[in-house]
């Protein structure tokens, strides 16, 4: 009540006092004076902002100037974008097709941006694209609990560590009296950083470090034994604690997986086999093999383990980038020029080792009576459904997916038999309940499946780890719009291209001559190119030159994103369009950039130039015979037959040269 008569006193002292003061003015001369405003930000109402965080202008905002390396990556997320509305237009009009094209190219982009920069994984534009991309995935794919979410307690813990949160710091923290830290083949230092580690997992969070040396005495004898083979220090064995808390199932919401948090590209270069069926880099024992040769990598390229530990967080261009920074090679100096994880992973992993090698002055136990990973092995036939294998075991479904956590899906992959882990002591009686097994209990290749209420292609492909273009090609006349009660038949997805192995990496070649590195193997399909790096090239735009994904190109050629001028790359295109790509080596650098922005814009580039370098005269093109080209494969890519090439050449035989000019027909 008091409010409303406060507000009738003001109206009416303006009604009676306004006119007044307009009368006196009318014989006064106004003088007007211009005077600069406040600048004034309008009011942004973010649903993942705390309401009670006030807006805050920041007197840099859109004055930053970004460096080459902001730029590539604000370039590769503007693209990102592009697809993703690609894919929103073809919903809109009603193409699943299309659809399922931009949405698979917007994720493999995503990946590939997290796999050549894992520290944009803090950068807030790469944060709302992240969010924006895998609501469209979902959408499309009718993903409710998605196994894309995070997975583990790590990460709950890596927010805390990485917080301005210090209440819980104790000023003038010691060590115990007696630890160990001389004894060690990497020099664990004590200082403000490590301390605050220290802190957090003996007086903050000392239940998060008992689970983790608990882990550490069932794992630990297997990775030790690992490292030592490769002849690296044990002590890095301690890396998979601060990466995962030694959680072989643990998942990043950058799709980082199991106990050393491989990306799927780094994972592959290294070995480990991922399709819809199995990933093994959830496998303790393959992935540690992996780790090792990774960090032996890292650390030829270093030289100092304090920074190949920090190469293992952050992408090499990252690292430089922070040690430019600091003006010195030393992971302490460039500290400061990390991001926030970074900073805190070098301290974490030895503030962790410290810990286990002291572990009853810090207050906890010397062994927690845990068994040592040790498993028996019995190869099974492929398809085979894993609740029967485990009542053959006499064990639970749960607790034989413990034992083998690579496998995905309900039963062993297809293709060859499956080397399956089973606890120590159970292997006899398995193999006698194995056999009872009936054959008509296997799963098949193919399933057939009855749409039910509210389910989509994108659904049903998912489900089944295929795509909508194969359901499409799978079943004659399918319509986009499918109704309850349906019959649709489901290619299942393919399995592995190797015999899956027990201990070691599938995909890794056996002997001491092994190279970390391996190339992955030419698809199928495709035509081979060789492209010779360039002043000013990195993998990121040949990939998009040549249309491809930046981790095949380091797949196929068996490198990683460090490359020189002067360096041979092998690269595979669609043969359809090898008479295209076999250009690319030859443009200029300027050439190359614009027609791949002309690409961006929706124009068919492939198509369009070789139009346009077609003869005017009687619809013949010319080609230009390079390295390693045949009749057959230059018929293909122009879609005419050899005996056509070689009677509009006047040749007699099959034998062409390294820079002879072909015609080529273009008529219909």
């Amino acid at each position: 009540m008091q409010k409303k008569l406060h507000l009738i006193f003001v109206l009416t002292f303006l009604v009676i006092a306004v006119p007044g003061f307009a009368q006196q003015t009318d014989s006064t001369k106004i003088q007007l004076k211009e005077s600069p405003l406040p600048a004034k930000y309008l009011p942004y109402n973010n649903p993942m902002v705390k309401e009670d965080n006030d807006f805050v202008p920041n007197d840099r905002a859109g004055k930053q100037k970004l460096d080459d390396f902001q730029k590539d990556i604000m370039k590769k997320i503007a693209d990102i974008y592009e697809m993703q509305v690609k894919a929103i237009k073809a919903e809109v009009g009603n193409d699943p097709l299309k659809a399922e094209k931009q949405i698979t190219a917007a994720l493999n982009s995503l990946q590939d941006l997290l796999d050549t920069y894992p520290e944009v994984q803090s950068d807030q534009r790469f944060s709302e694209l992240y969010r924006s991309v895998m609501t469209e995935y979902r959408k499309f794919y009718g993903v409710k609990d998605s196994s894309q979410e995070v997975k583990g307690k790590i990460f709950a813990i890596q927010k805390e560590l990485n917080s301005d949160n210090n209440d819980w710091i104790k000023e003038g923290y010691r060590l115990p009296n007696n630890i160990t830290t001389t004894k060690s083949d990497i020099r664990l230092v004590q200082n403000r950083q490590v301390n605050r580690h220290l802190m957090y997992f003996t007086l903050k969070r000392p239940k998060v470090m008992q689970e983790w040396l608990k882990r550490a005495d069932k794992y630990f004898p297997m990775m030790k034994r690992i490292f030592r083979q490769e002849g690296l220090p044990t002590e890095l064995v301690h890396m998979a604690m601060v990466e995962s808390g030694l959680n072989p199932r643990a998942r990043s919401w950058a799709a980082a997986v199991g106990m050393w948090q491989f990306i799927r590209a780094t994972g592959s270069m290294y070995g480990l086999e991922v399709n819809w069926w199995i990933d093994e880099r959830r496998d303790p024992e393959k992935a540690t093999h992996a780790a090792a040769r990774h960090l032996k990598d890292l650390y030829n390229i270093w030289g100092d383990w304090y920074l190949a530990i920090a190469n293992y967080n952050i992408s090499p261009r990252g690292l430089k980038r922070a040690i430019r920074a600091a003006g010195k090679k030393d992971y302490w100096d460039a500290l400061p020029y990390l991001p926030r994880e970074t900073q805190g992973y070098v301290p974490g992993f030895i503030a962790a080792t410290i810990i286990d090698k002291n572990r009853s002055e810090f207050g906890f136990k010397k062994d927690y009576d845990v068994k040592p990973y040790d498993y028996v092995v019995k190869e099974v036939a492929p398809l085979m459904p894993l609740d029967k294998l485990a009542d053959a075991a006499g064990i639970t479904t749960k607790k034989l997916k413990k034992y083998n956590p690579e496998l995905l899906r309900w039963a062993t992959p297809p293709g060859s038999k499956y080397p399956l882990k089973l606890p120590v002591g159970t292997k006899e009686r398995f193999a006698e309940n194995y056999k009872k097994i009936p054959k008509n209990k296997r799963s098949q290749n193919v399933a057939m499946h009855t749409v039910h209420r509210g389910e989509t292609l994108g659904y049903i492909a998912r489900k089944y780890g295929t795509s909508v273009r194969a359901l499409y090609a799978t079943n004659k006349n399918l319509s986009s719009t499918i109704y309850p009660g349906q019959k649709i038949v489901v290619p299942l997805a393919p399995g592995s291209n190797e015999k899956i192995t027990v201990s070691h990496p599938t995909n890794q070649p056996r002997g001491h001559a092994y190279n970390s590195r391996k190339r992955a193997k030419a698809p199928a399909n495709k035509a081979k190119l060789n492209y010779t790096v360039k002043q000013g090239d990195n993998i990121g735009y040949i990939a998009e030159w040549y249309d491809t994904r930046a981790s095949h190109i380091r797949a196929w050629n068996g490198t990683s994103n460090r490359i020189y001028p002067g360096e041979k790359l092998v690269v595979y295109v669609p043969k359809s369009k090898k008479a295209y790509y076999s250009q690319v080596d030859d443009w200029s650098f300027s050439k190359k950039q614009q027609i791949e922005q002309e690409q961006r814009s929706g124009k068919d580039v492939t198509e369009a130039y070789l139009a346009s370098a077609s003869d005017t005269g009687g619809g013949v093109t010319h080609y230009t015979v390079r390295r390693n080209d045949t009749l057959i494969e230059i018929a293909n890519s122009f879609g005419v037959t050899v005996s056509q090439i070689k009677k509009l050449n006047n040749l007699r035989g099959n034998r062409i040269y390294v820079g002879q000019k072909l015609r080529i027909s273009t008529s219909d």
